[in-house]
């Protein structure tokens, strides 16, 4: 089979592939637009982490290319610096420096002085993380205890208030773990993002999720108390099964209000198994800090009347295909997902081990808490009800 050449995209091909990469759009549909392999795309978005590069312009005071052509012609026809700087308005100075730099006036080229200005432009800022080390290295202690980028730089603010030096954005955590080419941050720092890919993704980019089929007497969401809804009292969980390889799973559980996360081992995925060990565990809380749990339409809620007989918990049911409704669950077993990648054989660990890593979980500090901890919220609410 002859190989195909080569292709070598455009500028303008180029900023429609990082259009539709910011909407959403996977390699492969990119790629379909110029008949290529997915590869081929991500080749382009790679070079940069997948994170498009700031377009160049040339300062508004830079002398241009017509300019550079008056320059070159005043220089032929004999005219002096002064009365070329005259003619377009600049300073003797900057035609002076202009020429100097360039050839001077016998050897100087409009075209070849153009392109030389604009290659030596090319200065990049140095990266904040680059220039500040110590920085540097907390961030980089941070980030190996799965700390996101966004907490990093919200407990940066807390810890070291009014002081510059010690503040850097989450953008730029980012920036530098993909972008290689500002050697601040180890490649292998990646691995400890919730999301271990090794290009940033749209925030439009959306995965489709499965119907797992219907629930009898489910009680839908739309019925949740207000007060579930809006966080303003504690005890309203939301729970979903977590896989592993070798048909391993395990339950996780968050806490509305206060993100409190907890981790349950359950030997099988069906209903009565499920279910059993959602029990025990209820009955290990207090009944003010467990008053309702909402899951998905998995089969392995079907039993979910045993459940509220055994302890007098509600549990609702999302709109089928509606995973978001119960974002606050999504999001935990994304940070989950750093101390359980997928593809593990989740069976090897034992509920001493789940709970370590949710106590790891429970320390990190959160935005949506003004960067206070889980532990910290959920550890007040359990003295308030004491």
């Amino acid at each position: 089979m002859k190989q195909r050449p080569r292709i070598y995209y455009t500028e303008s091909q180029k900023a429609l592939m990082w259009e539709r990469w910011r909407k959403g759009e996977s390699l492969q549909q990119i790629a379909q637009l110029f008949d290529r392999n997915h590869s081929s795309i991500q080749r382009i978005l790679a070079e940069t982490g997948g994170i498009q590069p700031v377009r160049r312009c040339r300062s508004r005071l830079a002398l241009t290319l017509g300019e550079r052509e008056e320059i070159s012609r005043g220089l032929i026809a004999g005219y002096s610096v002064r009365s070329i700087a005259t003619m377009l308005r600049r300073a003797p100075s900057t035609i002076s420096r202009e020429v100097n730099r360039n050839g001077g006036s016998t050897d100087y080229r409009a075209s070849l002085a153009d392109q030389t200005a604009w290659d030596r432009a090319l200065r990049p800022k140095t990266c904040k993380l680059a220039h500040n080390r110590d920085l540097a290295h907390l961030v980089a202690e941070k980030l190996q205890l799965q700390w996101s980028p966004e907490q990093i730089a919200g407990w940066l603010r807390c810890a070291y208030p009014g002081n510059e030096e010690y503040q850097v954005s989450h953008e730029t955590i980012y920036r530098t773990l993909f972008i290689q080419a500002r050697g601040a941050l180890k490649k292998e720092l990646l691995t400890h993002l919730r999301r271990t890919r090794v290009m940033r993704r749209s925030r439009h980019h959306t995965q489709k999720t499965d119907n797992h089929g219907r629930i009898v007497d489910a009680v839908s969401i739309s019925e949740r108390p207000a007060s579930a809804e809006d966080r303003a009292v504690p005890g309203h969980w939301e729970g979903d099964l977590l896989f592993g390889s070798s048909n391993s799973q395990i339950a996780t559980l968050v806490e509305r209000q206060t993100r409190y996360v907890m981790l349950v081992k359950v030997a099988g995925k069906d209903t009565e198994t499920v279910v059993s060990g959602l029990i025990k565990h209820a009955r290990q809380l207090p009944r003010e800090l467990y008053k309702s749990l909402t899951w998905d339409r998995g089969k392995e809620m079907a039993d979910h009347k045993r459940f509220t007989l055994a302890t007098d918990i509600k549990v609702f049911f999302c709109d089928p295909q509606n995973p978001w409704q119960r974002g606050t669950n999504e999001n935990t077993n994304g940070l989950v997902r750093q101390y359980l990648p997928k593809g593990i054989d989740l069976s090897d660990y034992s509920q001493a081990k789940l709970n370590a890593i949710a106590r790891r979980l429970n320390e990190r500090p959160r935005k949506t808490l003004n960067y206070d901890t889980p532990a910290q919220r959920f550890n007040q609410t359990v003295a308030s009800t004491g």
